[in-house]
């Protein structure tokens, strides 16, 4: 069992690695908080394989917090460990999340910087593996709007219908997914070797370049999506972190949102989803006994499954006139393909009704739809 101690436990950082830390059972955490005094530390370090430093001040209502809350804070723990390394106990490795902006002559900077420092002479006098992670801009669910994070207050505005503001649309920002940096120091802590750069800095990747114009609108579009049933690409890289972000700001109260139901004598029809270039998901239902399609496609494909009922597919080449006919049920799932060049149709031969899942290559263009009626 190891045992780990996360310092600023209740931050941003701190409560999405106490929850991954959660998931394990070879793992016992214990927390510093605002709640503890710097005298608490040396007993919380006992036994400790790894400590996460994460506390740290970066907004204060007095500069001097900068110092107290950052620099003196971290000495203190060098304190406590240099003294658990002079009575010949382990002691435990660090890792330390700084800021990009330990590189800058702020007050804030300067005391990340000396933070910093106080580990590094540590490391140096004791040999205690020490990991310091400049990060920039990291994002991700729990993050404090309308605090230090562009992402956090645009997600909160835009999941609740809020202004935002935007002072130059094409000013750079480079983010980190905060999943991303956990995944990271969970494998230092698991033992893999840290890469760093030539000040002993360790790196983090994936990092994402992009700019605060970009990013918003990118939200914007999460939001309009629920109109437009258009998905963004959210499968990979930094639009699927946005959009799961984006997603942890969502009031309960919008959890869920309405479709369209279109209906006639045969059942009704529902689009789901629209992705940009894989096609949209939808429904339908059939009355026992209806029949629905009767028509053909040049280049369209489509995917069917029965997922209530059972049905009869029915195929006919446009030019040979060689038939094909085919049935399925609930029970046993298949997807049925219509193939360009074949009229087909769908008929519920149960006693039931009928709900079928329907894949289209493409999104439905009245304009060009692809679709020409004729009967099997």
């Amino acid at each position: 069992m190891k045992k780990v101690l996360i310092t600023g436990a209740q931050g941003f950082i701190g409560k999405n690695l106490a929850l991954h830390l959660a998931e394990r059972r070879d793992v016992e955490v214990l927390s510093f908080t605002r709640e503890n005094a710097l005298e608490d530390l040396p007993a919380l370090l006992d036994g400790v394989h790894t400590v996460f430093h994460l506390a740290g001040i970066n907004r204060p209502q007095d500069p001097q917090e900068f110092t107290t809350g950052n620099a003196d804070l971290t000495r203190a723990l060098c304190a406590a460990l240099q003294a658990r390394a002079a009575r010949g106990l382990s002691a435990p490795a660090v890792i330390y999340t700084s800021s990009t902006q330990a590189a800058n002559d702020n007050p804030y900077g300067r005391s990340k910087r000396e933070a910093e420092q106080a580990l590094f002479d540590l490391q140096q006098a004791n040999g205690v593996p020490v990991h310091v992670f400049r990060l920039p801009n990291v994002f991700g669910k729990w993050c404090k709007p309308n605090y230090n994070s562009a992402v956090a207050t645009f997600c909160h505005n835009i999941a609740h219908g809020l202004p935002i503001t935007i002072h130059d649309p094409a000013a750079p920002l480079t983010l980190v997914y905060v999943d991303d940096v956990i995944a990271r120091f969970l494998q230092i802590m698991d033992g893999a070797l840290a890469s760093g750069d030539a000040q002993g800095l360790s790196t983090l990747t994936p990092q994402y370049s992009t700019t605060v114009g970009d990013v918003a609108r990118q939200i914007e579009g999460f939001r309009a999506g629920r109109d437009t049933l258009v998905t963004d690409r959210v499968g990979t890289g930094l639009t699927r972190a946005l959009y799961s972000t984006y997603l942890s700001y969502l009031p309960p109260q919008d959890f869920a949102y309405g479709l369209t139901r279109h209906g006639d004598a045969r059942g009704v029809f529902v689009e789901m989803l629209k992705t940009p270039d894989c096609g949209q998901f939808s429904f339908f239902t059939a009355h026992p006994g209806i029949t629905r399609g009767g028509h053909y496609h040049h280049t369209k494909t489509e995917k069917f499954l029965v997922i209530q009922g059972q049905a009869c597919f029915r195929f006919r080449h446009m030019l040979t006139g060689e038939t094909h006919e085919l049935h399925t049920h609930a029970e046993q799932p298949q997807v049925v393909e219509t193939v360009p060049g074949w009229t087909h149709d769908i008929t519920n031969t149960g006693a039931q009704e009928m709900v079928v899942m329907l894949w289209a290559n493409e999104i439905f263009d009245r304009e060009r739809p692809d679709t020409y009626a004729c009967p099997v």
